[in-house]
């Protein structure tokens, strides 16, 4: 019950976010964004969550066999998902690596085009404390932060304020600390901004969080293959029932 009012939670998040943007007005600006829509991830997993839910629930209410067989069907399609994404990250590492590199360099182009994206990178680059993919000069990718001739903006040559490092006795974000950074030295860069690439750090988080991570999907792992043997254990028992009437 509370996993699909949860569903409905994250769905009505995510339809509410798009009507404040005005997409649920225009389908179309859906696909005008050049990366990736933050929102989508509310609309994904509260739909999912929402029918898993439902057929969960209201099957195992009523009594409904159908709504039962299909929720352990959609659940078992979503585990060997799961499973099927792990093995391959895992033998096409360097592949994987690539297809981060590139989802992130889109998402650079795209940093001032959305809001909630914007927001998802500042969050990403302060958390993992890093700059671009594999480095600040990734900046060179966006209109803003390029170092063209030609490029008019103030932010020339700078970097997103998440790329700073962060002073502990600033109470208040400069969000100007980034500008004109990668116009200094090198070494001279290495104290106002992170240099290191979120792609290494955030290899770097997994190693170090291995075991945590390795230990969430199990968890999850078991408690979908548990959600499978009930809902086919409540089936069996079910028909057995109906067979003696």
């Amino acid at each position: 019950m509370y996993f699909w009012f949860l569903g409905i939670a994250f769905l009505g998040i995510g339809l509410w976010a798009w009507n404040e943007k005005g997409v649920l007005s225009n389908i179309s600006s859906i696909t005008d964004l050049g990366g990736f829509d933050p929102v989508w991830l509310f609309v994904v997993v509260g739909g999912v969550m929402f029918i898993l839910g439902f057929a969960g629930c209201i099957g195992a209410l009523r009594e409904n066999t159908f709504l039962l067989k299909f929720f352990s069907v959609f659940l078992g399609i979503i585990f060997f998902l799961e499973l099927t994404a792990g093995v391959l990250a895992f033998v096409f590492k360097d592949w994987i690596k690539d297809q981060l590199y590139f989802f992130i360099n889109n998402n650079i182009r795209a940093y001032r085009d959305d809001i909630d994206l914007q927001n998802l990178i500042d969050f990403t680059q302060e958390y993992w404390q890093c700059c671009g993919a594999f480095g600040a000069d990734d900046w060179n990718l966006n209109i803003y932060f390029n170092c063209t001739d030609s490029n008019a903006s103030r932010e020339r040559c700078g970097v997103p304020f998440s790329c700073c490092t962060k002073d502990p006795a600033e109470d208040v974000i400069n969000t100007q600390c980034g500008y004109d950074a990668r116009q200094k030295p090198e070494v001279d860069q290495q104290i106002v901004i992170y240099t290191k690439g979120c792609v290494p750090q955030f290899e770097k988080w997994l190693q170090d969080n291995l075991t945590i991570v390795a230990g969430i999907f199990i968890g999850i792992a078991l408690l979908q293959i548990f959600g499978i043997c009930l809902a086919q254990n409540l089936v069996s028992d079910i028909e057995a029932v109906r067979a003696t009437w």
